[in-house]
């Protein structure tokens, strides 16, 4: 998440620097490998993740939301769309923690709703053709 955040006020050209950065913030190499794939596909997926965002968020510009907001929803849609491994219930639930952890007061219950709105629309069955 904080990766991502850095992403969001630096831009693309962080992406240079983020494998030292995580480094720094890492000495486990299964997390460090995990957080860089995280961060670079959630980065590459931007447009697909902000889209899910922004269908979930009714009434929010994404640009309303604060830079930790955004990170936590953007790595959290990543994660649900991209990572079926990962238990959708479990993306949220650490999601809502990070809110807790780095976000304000409302943010816990902002990024559950704007998640399992999320989670709800892409378990819904494709139709049959």
């Amino acid at each position: 998440m904080q990766s991502l955040y850095q992403l969001d006020v630096q831009g693309s050209e962080y992406l240079v620097r983020l494998g030292t950065f995580l480094r720094e913030n890492s000495e486990d190499e299964v997390v460090f490998e995990m957080a860089d794939k995280w961060s670079r596909k959630t980065w590459e997926n931007l447009a697909v993740c902000d889209g899910l965002i922004k269908t979930a968020a009714v009434k929010w510009e994404l640009s309303r939301l604060s830079q930790v907001d955004r990170s936590i929803l953007r790595l959290s849609a990543y994660q649900l769309k991209f990572c079926p491994d990962i238990p959708g219930k479990v993306v949220i639930n650490e999601a809502i923690e990070l809110a807790k952890k780095y976000g304000a007061q409302q943010t816990p219950r902002f990024v559950n709703g704007v998640l399992d709105a999320i989670f709800r629309k892409l378990s819904e069955k494709e139709p049959a053709v």
